[in-house]
């Protein structure tokens, strides 16, 4: 059983045929299909019949971004200069209440449609503020669809608009209204108020994190300075509060506390230009890894584009220009070189965005990236000239990145000369598939030669490759790419996969489609499957991305009784099964180790595709995972201790 983070609704297939000659054929053909086959969805019917073209899916991440739609709304009043003040609470009974200060939904009655404002928001698909730019300069929420979304969504949802000295309330119930808008009282304030339940008829799993929701929503307050941003959750009794007067630099703080930043104070640059805001803030830490993250309107423009090219060629132009008036080298750098060890916050606000690529993540206004160049490239000479000291510092780590850059790729061509994909030129220690489709061919990473043995032995050899792994490899954190290329675990793994790494990394030439990390189920397998994590996250994430990366679950426990065998994958699951099958009578094996498995009871469970547990790998936010990392993997001891200690509570199954 595999176990995806989520399954995207492709849409309905579309069966192709072969098209025959003769009237009489097609007229057949016709009759098939008249005006009587035609559905026509109306209101919200479209947005239930098809919810995950509206949201991405109804796993874990739809649901949370239900409530990043209603927060979206109040962010937009924010970017205005209308709201100060967001609250998102988890209501005891797992509904969610968001709540702000700004200036309420309209209520009044539209001209043309007849009805109170705010029932068309709450109601029509592409209805709202965010097509008038009188209203709207700048908005996150583009499309007019994420409450009337939610409400579609919603087993039942509420609305309180303070506005005008009145309270209004609707309610709605699966997206229809059950009442017109009414005045229920009378206030002093403005805002609005959106209580919702999502529907167990569309999710399987209604239950919110407030881990998840204060994550994001952290972010935002970050990326609205001084924007006070209140987290409750009511089944707990826990409270979370973020205004950060410092904006995107507290950001780049946030992010570098685990980190030896070599500059106390981070870059920050601020200007408009012709309407598009830009703010950028940077600073470099001892560390190798380039941690950049880049917004448009609060969105997260993970797939970057043309605002995140305007400042990488500015940063890297700036760098080769102040090294050359200075006579620091000779050498031009590359970019990779000046973004070693940086970490950086771009957040645009851009009155018409246009967006592009797979996740329509990626920024495609052509006008914005001289913005960001000019902008940025002026203001960051100016400071590397008033700041001779820092500016040192700076030229120092990109030239020694520099250095070691070419060590790589010394390293790296050595590298690629072995990952041709004729057999002879693999790992020895490799037992590859027959299998030369990627989309049919797993690679199984197994801890230790013992385990690694007994893999080879069970696998399917048409469609799985094993590659044992001896002993703990590098852990890439503490180390540059020159040194990651001369460890001879990863440079196997590598080669294996045929894609090469970083920069270089080409998915297109990915071996296998399906990466899975197989390691003993105590502190030493766990250490190991962080490594390689680790590993894949910092040079191969376009690989995590794709969702070709998993952890197998080998079970802890074999239980045998009157010649039925059982296994289990943890201490609940045992104590369960025995109170089923009797304590009486049964024999309990405790696995120490993969190695401990015969190839047969290998196969059956974790390896065989009809019967194995499989965990996706998936990233759902990106400087959450970077902050994990640097904190379990970095140089610094003490957020790793206060990290073992704030978490120790949650292990389950801890074998030393």
């Amino acid at each position: 059983m595999e176990e995806p983070i989520s399954n995207f609704n492709q849409g309905e297939a579309v069966k192709s045929h072969t098209e025959t000659s003769g009237v009489q054929n097609n007229a057949s053909k016709s009759k098939d299909y008249s005006a009587q086959n035609i559905t026509v969805l109306k209101g919200l019917d479209a947005v239930r019949s098809r919810p995950s073209m509206y949201i991405g899916d109804v796993s874990s991440r739809g649901l949370h971004h239900l409530v990043y739609e209603v927060v979206d709304n109040s962010i937009d009043e924010a970017l205005t200069g209308n709201c100060t003040y967001i609250s998102v609470v988890i209501n005891k009974d797992g509904s969610v209440t968001v709540s702000d200060d700004g200036r309420g939904i309209p209520v009044d009655m539209h001209p043309e449609e007849g009805r109170s404002a705010l029932e068309l928001v709450m109601t029509v698909l592409h209805a709202g503020g965010k097509f008038d730019k009188k209203t709207y300069k700048v908005s996150g929420g583009l499309h007019g669809v994420g409450i009337s979304v939610v409400n579609a969504l919603s087993e039942y949802l509420q609305v309180k608009v303070m506005r005008e000295g009145k309270v209004h309330y609707q309610k709605y119930v699966r997206g229809k209204p059950k009442e017109d808008v009414k005045v229920i009282g009378d206030t002093n304030t403005n805002g609005t108020i959106i209580t919702f339940m999502p529907d167990s008829q569309i999710f399987n799993d209604t239950n919110f994190s407030f881990e998840i929701l204060t994550t994001r929503l952290r972010e935002l307050a970050f990326l609205n300075k001084n924007l006070k941003i209140v987290v409750r959750d009511d089944r707990s009794d826990t409270e979370q509060t973020f205004q950060y007067e410092g904006g995107i630099v507290q950001f780049v703080k946030h992010l570098n506390k685990n980190k030896n930043p070599l500059h106390d104070s981070p870059v920050y640059v601020s200007k408009t230009n012709n309407d598009v805001e830009v703010e950028v803030a940077l600073q470099y830490n001892e560390g190798y890894q380039e941690n950049i993250h880049s917004f448009v309107n609060n969105i997260n423009t993970v797939e970057g584009g043309t605002h995140y090219t305007g400042f990488a060629t500015a940063l890297t132009r700036g760098i080769n220009d102040y090294i050359k008036k200075n006579k620091m080298g000779d050498e031009k750098l590359s970019g990779s070189d000046v973004r070693e060890g940086l970490t950086a916050i771009i957040s645009l606000k851009v009155p018409n965005p246009q967006f592009e690529g797979q996740t329509k993540t990626k920024l495609g206004n052509s006008d914005v990236k001289g913005y960001v160049d000019t902008i940025f490239y002026d203001a960051f000479v100016t400071f590397l000239e008033e700041n001779p000291g820092t500016a040192k510092i700076i030229m120092s780590k990109c030239l020694t990145a520099a250095k070691a850059r070419e060590a790589a790729r010394k390293a790296r061509d050595l590298t690629r000369r072995k990952s041709a994909l004729d057999s002879a030129s693999l790992p020895g220690k490799l037992a590859d598939c027959q299998s030369k489709d990627p989309a049919m061919s797993e690679l199984y990473i197994v801890e230790g030669n013992s385990a690694g043995g007994s893999a080879k032995d069970a696998r399917t050899r048409k469609t799985q490759a094993i590659l044992p792994l001896r002993g703990k490899v590098l852990n890439v954190e503490k180390a540059r790419l020159d040194k990651i290329f001369e460890n001879k675990e990863i440079s196997s793994m590598i080669t294996a996969l045929g894609a090469q790494v970083g920069n270089d990394f080409d998915i297109n030439k990915l071996r296998y489609h399906k990466i899975v990390l197989m390691a003993d189920a105590d502190v030493d397998g766990a250490h190991i499957t962080c490594l390689l994590l680790t590993f894949f996250y910092r040079y191969m994430r376009p690989l995590i991305e794709a969702g070709y990366l998993y952890i197998a679950m080998p079970p802890l426990y074999k239980i045998s009784k009157n010649k039925k065998i059982f296994y289990v994958y943890s201490d609940e699951q045992l104590e369960k099964l025995l109170e089923e099958v009797g304590r009486d009578g049964s024999t309990v094996q405790r696995y120490k180790g993969l190695g401990e498995m015969n190839p047969e009871q290998l196969w059956e469970t974790t390896m065989d595709p009809e019967a194995r547990t499989l965990k996706q790998v998936s990233i759902s936010n990106a400087a959450e995972a970077d902050e994990i990392f640097s904190v379990l993997m970095g140089e610094e001891v003490i957020p790793r201790r206060n990290f073992i200690l704030e978490n120790a509570k949650f292990v389950r199954n801890l074998d030393v």
